[in-house]
This record gives structure tokens, C-alpha cells and sequence, in this order.
């Protein structure tokens, strides 16, 4: 497989505050993190020959159409294209700048994600119907229900009991709620202590309110062209994309005795894949951190074991020995994840690229890791029977 290793560099990225933007319009968080991106690269609006807008939600906040990304930011009336992939939009958002910088279809692409949700006025994420076929297969499915099944699943599979899956479940909300305190753009930016998080009001056995990520408003923006072009520009040794792999659900979760509902099938389909063509063959030593999509706290625990990070029934062990601690052997959500940025899911994607991109290049400031080398950033949308899941690694150019 050629693939796409160091085929495209990322020149500049800009993220919004996330938060509840009571302020903001999706205008105004678009143009926010383009503004940022627009002067990390040093480019003119008119270098901008090609873009994707990951929105989720159109009708309810931004609009259908890549117009509203092409109105809000007066771009030169170039190709843009939007898309949506469940929370794997923002991710498929800069997919497809990556791969039109990669074919040769222009030189430098954009890649924006938004959402705003809090305006819809709902506690959890809105969904006025799931679409014919969904209502009919799932009428009453939600989300914290899913993902609870899938922790008892664990528990059961593994012979874990599950006050000691608990506390490892605490043990990452407690960490990204730490790493989230330092930093500035994330919705909530306080520590909260053990206790707290183990006696939380239930919301769906057994996650409690502080294993569930928030409804946020935000968005994050990349900007991407050929490491060669890069150079040109002044990029002596630009961030790069080393992998971007997707997996999709073909429905044997769904349906088959085969998938016992403790992990995440598609994430290992997509990992090997990232791992092969990023070159990696043992990502416990050549992966620097990750940004994992944490909208429950048992998914970060299992996408740990799926990711080949910890064996398969010892993630929990892992989590509470601190091994995806700031300090630990692997740092998971440095940022603070969805945890404490919440999920706009047009946005995360792309938020959590970001956060690698800053990482590597030194600028995370109070959160700053020791000489990061190599990053990945996952997003599994839908739920855990039916799903699509993205893995991007991102890396120097000569490392």
C-alpha cells in the first residue's frame, strides 16, 4: 500500500474557545479558528485553492451546503465541499484536503469542522430522528445506554468487578479534568476530586455523570500543501500526516454472535492500518500521545486495549498505574479530551489534530509535553455496534 506517509504537511491550524458560545454565531467560531490558522501558515485567503467543511448538524445550526463555510470566511469562490461521517467528521473534514494535496489536485487545501450546539436549546446531543432506517432498528437507543452496555460487557468478558472498573473509569475522568485545567480553549477548566466523580448521580449504570463528555460549541481548522511546497514557504521540517485510516461498520456487530460487545471492532481495523502505514511497529514506543475519542469514560478505557497500547483486559490496570497519565508512559488527552472540551462533532476531529500539532511543535504551554515526537488522534462515531471509526498519526517529516 503507498499510502499517504509524509505525502502532505500541515502548515498552519487554529481552534476556537470552546464552550457554551452564547456570544458566537457558527460564523463567528468559523472565523475564529480560520483567523488563527490563516496566520499560523502566513498565507493570503487568495493561497486557499481548495476547502471541506465537516458540519454534523445542518439544519440545525450551520445550514446545508459547503456554502456556509465559503459565505462566512469570503472565500474566493473555490471548490468547497462539505461532509459528514458521525463524529468522524472533522477528521473526514481534513481527510479530503489531505488527499486533494496528495493527488496534485492544488497546492494548498482547508480543512474546517464546526458545530453549535447549545443553542438547540438540549441537554445531550439533538436528534429529531435518526432517519428511516435507524428508527426502525434502534427506536430507543441512546447513547449513554450503549456505551454502558458495552462496560458491562467488559466486565463480564474479563472477570473485572465492576467497582475496580469504576474507579479505573474515575481515574479518567480525574485525569482529563487535570490536563483540561490547563487549558485555555476547553469548556470546563476544573479539577475534580475522586470522590466527586465515584459518587455522581447515575445516568446510565454504570456510567455516572462525570464518565460522560458535555454538549459544546466550538470549531478547529487546518490548512495543508506538499512538504515540498512547505519547505518553499520556510517549513525546514514541517508536521506531516504520516496516516489517515477509516473504518466502517458493515453491520456484524450489528447482527453476529462473533462480536461479544467489549471492545471497538472497528477501531482495530483502523489502528493496524494507521500503524501500517505510518511505518509503526510498536506504537507503545513510537507514539508520543493521543487524543482519543473519550465521550465516555469506558471508551477511552477500551479503545486503549483496541488501539494495542494495553493488552487486551489489562487496560484498566494500565489507566490506574497512570500509564496514560500527563506524566505517564503514553499521555492520553493532554488537552483534557471531549471530557472537558465537550463534543461539537463537527469539530472534534479536527480539535484533537490540533492539539498534536501543537504538542509537536512545542506551544501547548503549561500542558507541554517533553520532546513529543509523534501523535495519534481517534474518533469512533456512532456507537459501539455500529460505527465509524478514524485513526490519524501525525509526525515530523524527517523523524
Amino acid at each position: 500500500m503507498a499510502g499517504i506517509r509524509d505525502k502532505v504537511a500541515i502548515i498552519g491550524m487554529g481552534c476556537s474557545k470552546f464552550g457554551e458560545r452564547w456570544d458566537a454565531s457558527p460564523d463567528d467560531l468559523m472565523l475564529e479558528a480560520y483567523t488563527e490558522a490563516l496566520a499560523d501558515a502566513a498565507i493570503a485567503k487568495e493561497d486557499i485553492q481548495m476547502a471541506w467543511l465537516g458540519v454534523f448538524f445542518d439544519e440545525q445550526n450551520v445550514g446545508k451546503s459547503a456554502i456556509p463555510l465559503s459565505q462566512a470566511l469570503r472565500l474566493p469562490n473555490i471548490p468547497v465541499t462539505r461532509v459528514e461521517n458521525l463524529c468522524a467528521t472533522g477528521t473526514e473534514a481534513l481527510r479530503g484536503a489531505v488527499y486533494a494535496v496528495a493527488a496534485g489536485a492544488c497546492d494548498i487545501a482547508m480543512a474546517l469542522g464546526v458545530e453549535k450546539l447549545k443553542d438547540t436549546g438540549y441537554g445531550g446531543l439533538p436528534e429529531r430522528t435518526k432517519g428511516t432506517f435507524e428508527d426502525l432498528w434502534q427506536p430507543n437507543s441512546t447513547a449513554p445506554g450503549s456505551f454502558a452496555q458495552m462496560a458491562s460487557a467488559y466486565s463480564a468478558k474479563h472477570g473485572v468487578d465492576m467497582q475496580d472498573l469504576k474507579r479505573a473509569m474515575a481515574h479518567v475522568s480525574w485525569k482529563s479534568h487535570q490536563n483540561g485545567a490547563k487549558s485555555p480553549k476547553a469548556h470546563l477548566q476544573s479539577v475534580v476530586d475522586m470522590d466527586k466523580i465515584l459518587n455522581a448521580p447515575m445516568v446510565s449504570f454504570p456510567l455516572g455523570l462525570f464518565d460522560c463528555c458535555g454538549v459544546s460549541d466550538g470549531a478547529a481548522c487546518a490548512i495543508v500543501t506538499t512538504p515540498e511546497k512547505a519547505r518553499e514557504m520556510g517549513f525546514d521540517n514541517p508536521v506531516v500526516v504520516k496516516a489517515l485510516q477509516l473504518a466502517a461498520s458493515n453491520g456484524v456487530e450489528m447482527s453476529h454472535n462473533s462480536w461479544d460487545g467489549s471492545y471497538t471492532m472497528t477501531t482495530r481495523m483502523a489502528a493496524q492500518r494507521a500503524y501500517a502505514e505510518a511505518g509503526i511497529k510498536d506504537p507503545l514506543k513510537e507514539i508520543s500521545l493521543t487524543e482519543v475519542h473519550d465521550c465516555f469514560s469506558i471508551t477511552e478505557l477500551v479503545v486503549m486495549e483496541d488501539l494495542g497500547l494495553s493488552k487486551e483486559g489489562q487496560g484498566y490496570k494500565d489507566i490506574l498505574n497512570g500509564k496514560y497519565d500527563a506524566d505517564g508512559e503514553v499521555p492520553c488527552q493532554i488537552d483534557g479530551g471531549l471530557k472537558c472540551f465537550g463534543h461539537p462533532i463537527g469539530a472534534s476531529g479536527l480539535r484533537m489534530a490540533y492539539e498534536v500539532y501543537t504538542q509537536i511543535n512545542g506551544r501547548a504551554g503549561a500542558r507541554q509535553l517533553k520532546d513529543p515526537v509523534m501523535g495519534l488522534t481517534h474518533n469512533l462515531g456512532g456507537i459501539p455496534n455500529r460505527n465509524v471509526c478514524s485513526v490519524s498519526i501525525l509526525g515530523r517529516l524527517n523523524q
